[in-house]
């Protein structure tokens, strides 16, 4: 009932007062002065009862209002600390106020029915019709700040109806002053770390490297003056920062330009130095923070360095990433793990390794590999994998026709029965929790180990016994030919095992044109002597008329963005071969530098995307929920429509470009 408080007491009595006295003046008129005069009688009468009700009704009103105070255990009385005043709902119209609400707000008693916007500018009363007893926040009034509190409840007179609400006011301006203060002076420890140092000093003289140090140094400080901040290199490549939390926004908004300012400093052969920052916050401690930090570093490292990530009580943020990975010419690392493999295998009583969902020729081609491993370590080996829905179902038919490979499949089920307490579960070609073939096995199996080269994202699988996560690496099935060379003879890699492993180099490097470098090239060079036939590897390219037709379907349905972007949205299903496929195709178009299909799949849609410009397809679908790498990436997008995913990746492509 949206009426003022005034109405409420006394409602609609002026028009009966006008009517009742143009009665009197018509019977006047028409010289019926009898009735003319009973009429006035009547209308004093009842003049005088509403004016004796409306005193009643507005005595009834304030005690009802002393009771609703009441009721919140404050007292109306002018002595209470608090200011406080009863509002009326919905209207947000002032009834009453204590002497200090009107010291507060300024106003005074003979103005009182305002509202309450009008008095406490940015107040609302929506909290209190939500049920809430406290104000979202603090308000600002008169230049202190105050936490508010209230409830309301209904009048008993069904006659009027009233709701009030009681709200009083806290004064805790030097409390939000400290807790500002103190979020505020908060410690933010960082770790500053050289990604390629070891490539610039490369073959160096010492004068020579000691003028790049002092560029890297003048670099860093320069970015860091004005905040009064601690920086002290703490090994050759690193660094350790300690700053203020007030800092960090101001490092934000400026995009972390050491990242970009540390690409000037090269060295004489032409390599610019690259960064990775690992931030830490929230933490308790600066042991906390310093932990966080180094996760940072490491989480930056693994998704292949050149960016800054920021990790809290909860989550990571990540910046930068712009360029692709470099190569590393080291093979050190390969040795190390395939020696620790071999060793976890042999101690295992049974080895399952197992991919993502709808595992492509790279999943299942590094998969085969250790299989490999596994058969010289003399251990079973099997792979969890749906025989039914995949991505690789002709190199899958060949291996079940294959005596070596016929029972060598099952399914996640399957395989959490046959598990023991000393099983060895390998992860391949993914290193998210949530895009394993089977959850369940992944969190039932103890010891656990991951061996992927996408870059890695927030909700990595954790809590690992051995880890090989190579972003610059082509594919898994890579790596996977580089363990072989150190753990196995070459006669001991059978054909059909070289040849899966070359598949699927040749799907993730889109036939030698894509994220390859000299390892890759050695890897492929060791297969195809170990037997694989590229002609066969081709045939497993193939596909039939049909989904070539509908390859092309998807290409013609592609619109440019940016001039060198192409985005298919389709409304119809596809299988994921087809729309991979079509977003390679894309890229064969002259003047087309990344490409994204996105069609629907039951209750999500999914995306495909490639790459082969400055644009990093995994940078852009992070904030989707997806992930790979810079040339190869994918997302899957729950209970969206596609128009609505479209919407968001032209956002997030957007986002990328105004880094």
């Amino acid at each position: 009932m949206k009426k003022p408080i005034s109405k409420l007491l006394q409602p609609g009595f002026a028009w009966y007062s006008i009517i009742m006295l143009a009665f009197c003046a018509a019977a006047a008129a028409l010289k019926q002065y009898y009735l003319a005069g009973a009429e006035l009688l009547v209308t004093v009468i009842v003049f005088i009862v509403s004016r004796i009700r409306f005193v009643r009704r507005k005595h009834a009103l304030m005690d009802y209002v002393q009771k609703a105070t009441d009721a919140a255990g404050i007292s109306v009385h002018a002595g209470s600390p608090f200011p406080m005043a009863v509002i009326h709902l919905p209207e947000n119209e002032i009834v009453w106020g204590n002497p200090a609400f009107y010291e507060i707000t300024g106003l005074d008693d003979a103005n009182r029915y305002q509202t309450i916007e009008s008095v406490v500018p940015g107040f609302t009363t929506n909290w209190l019709r939500e049920g809430r007893t406290e104000f979202p926040g603090d308000q600002l009034i008169g230049g202190r700040r105050y936490r508010i509190y209230g409830n309301y409840v209904r009048s008993e007179d069904d006659e009027t109806t009233v709701m009030l609400a009681t709200i009083f006011f806290a004064d805790m301006t030097e409390m939000f002053n400290i807790r500002d203060e103190f979020t505020r002076t908060r410690p933010i420890v960082s770790i500053i770390l050289i990604d390629n140092y070891d490539e610039l000093m490369n073959n160096l003289t010492d004068s020579a490297v000691s003028k790049l140090d002092a560029q890297i140094n003048e670099t860093i400080s320069a970015w860091i003056d004005g905040l009064h901040a601690l920086c002290r290199k703490i090994e050759r490549n690193r660094y350790l920062l300690i700053f203020e939390y007030k800092d960090l926004q101001r490092l934000q908004e400026g995009k972390l330009a050491v990242l970009d300012n540390i690409r000037q400093v090269t060295n004489p052969a032409g390599i610019a130095a690259t960064i990775s920052l690992g931030i830490g916050k929230d933490g308790t401690s600066f042991e906390e923070n310093y932990s966080f930090a180094t996760l940072s570093i490491e989480m930056a490292l693994s998704r292949g360095g050149d960016q800054a990530v920021i990790k809290d009580r909860y989550n990571f943020s990540f910046y930068g990433g712009r360029t692709k990975e470099t190569e590393r010419h080291t093979r050190v690392k390969s040795r190390v793990v395939a020696g620790s493999l071999s060793e976890l295998i042999s101690q295992s009583s049974q080895v399952f390794i197992m991919g993502h969902r709808m595992a492509d020729l790279d999943a299942i081609g590094a998969a085969v590999g250790l299989v490999c491993l596994c058969r010289k370590r003399q251990k079973k080996a099997q792979i969890v994998i749906d025989v039914d829905n995949n991505a690789c179902g002709s190199l899958i038919a060949e291996l079940l026709a294959s005596p070596d490979f016929s029972a060598s499949f099952l399914s996640g089920q399957d395989a959490l029965i046959e598990a023991d307490s000393r099983s060895l579960l390998i992860i391949v070609d993914t290193n998210r929790p949530e895009q394993v073939e089977s959850k369940a096995l992944l969190e039932s199996i103890p010891r656990v180990a991951v061996i992927d080269h996408h870059r890695r994202a927030a909700d990595y699988i954790e809590q690992v016994v051995l880890n090989l996560h190579e972003p610059f690496a082509s594919s898994a099935s890579e790596l996977v030919t580089e363990l072989l060379q150190y753990a196995v003879d070459q006669r001991d890699v059978r054909p059909i095992e070289a040849q899966a492993l070359l598949a699927g180099i040749v799907l993730d490097t889109k036939n030698f044109s894509v994220r390859t470098g000299s390892r890759t090239f050695e890897s492929a060079a060791f297969l195809r002597r170990a037997g694989a036939d590229p002609v066969d590897v081709k045939k497993l390219f193939q596909s039939d008329l049909d989904a070539t037709l509908s390859r092309y379907q998807i290409v013609q349905a592609a619109r440019l963005y940016r001039n060198e972007i192409a985005i298919a949205a389709v409304e119809h299903a596809v299988t994921r071969t087809i729309a991979a496929q079509a977003a390679d195709e894309l890229l064969n178009i002259s003047g087309i530098m990344s490409s994204f299909v996105l069609y629907p799949d039951h209750n999500q849609v999914i995306i495909s995307a490639r790459s082969i410009g400055a644009l990093n397809v995994q940078v852009v679908l992070e904030p989707l929920g997806g992930g790979g790498n810079g040339a190869t990436a994918g997302a899957q997008i729950k209970d969206a429509s596609v128009r609505d995913v479209l919407t968001k990746l032209v956002a997030s492509i957007d986002s990328f470009y105004e880094r």
